[in-house]
């Protein structure tokens, strides 16, 4: 379970020793040398930083909290940097998943579990904006969180970027002019694939940035499927394309 920590040493202490801190809440107001070295820890480590009300670190916390708390993560993040170079040292093609404002962890703990079924390498989520991998998502990706590489990045645009100067084709799931149907996209070449919230979707400029533009056909004009069952079709559609043998 994740667990909260609160305290200036301590949250200083956690980051420096390289635990997996899924956020840091700090107190609106306060200036000086712990709000500079916070800063400066949490930019550092890549840890999503909010500064918020000084009644909401009391609701959460009774003791002395000194104007910080964090949440450490019952899972640990990875660099896509590190995980990419060694999905191709191991002379695999690269299938990742590219999550961008995918906030419930029900979708989020589902996503993960249809991912480490279909063998997608990595699991990518903004800093901020994103479901927390916490024991609920846990609950809902049936264990699978604890086997999937999970990556943590500052920029959604910049990773894609990233992805596409490392030739990785980055194909993004929406109903466009532009799209086109999922099993007429290319996925035997090393690929990422964006997907995005119900409703709202993918923001234009992703989705303008992506190699392709990829629609799952249906057989009605009703609203759309579930986040969480579109990326199984599409992991689904990757692992058909690549042949993929089952598992015993």
């Amino acid at each position: 379970m994740s667990n909260l920590i609160y305290g200036h040493h301590p949250v200083v202490e956690a980051i420096n020793a390289g635990k997996p801190v899924e956020k840091v809440l700090f107190q609106q107001g306060l200036r000086g040398d712990l709000e500079k070295e916070i800063r400066h820890l949490t930019k550092a480590h890549d840890i999503p930083l909010q500064v918020v009300p000084i009644e909401k670190l009391n609701k959460l916390v009774r003791g002395n909290h000194q104007g910080v708390i964090a949440w450490t993560s019952i899972i640990e993040y990875l660099t896509l940097e590190d995980v990419l170079p060694a999905i191709l040292e191991r002379g695999e093609t690269p299938l990742i998943l590219l999550l961008d404002g995918i906030t419930d962890v029900r979708n989020f703990g589902a996503i993960c579990r249809s991912a480490e079924c279909a063998g997608v390498h990595a699991v990518v989520v903004p800093q901020s904006g994103s479901a927390p991998a916490n024991e609920d998502a846990m609950k809902a990706s049936a264990g699978a969180l604890a086997r999937i590489r999970l990556c943590r990045v500052r920029s959604m645009y910049s990773t894609v970027e990233w992805l596409q100067q490392s030739d990785v084709q980055v194909v993004a799931t929406a109903m466009s002019d532009k799209s086109v149907p999922l099993y007429d996209v290319d996925f035997s070449v090393p690929t990422a694939i964006l997907l995005g919230p119900e409703g709202e979707g993918l923001p234009y400029k992703l989705i303008r940035m992506s190699d392709q533009v990829a629609r799952i056909p249906q057989a009605t004009d009703f609203d759309s499927y579930n986040v969480s069952v579109a990326a199984g079709i599409v992991v689904y559609e990757v692992l058909r394309q690549r042949g993929a043998a089952v598992a015993p």
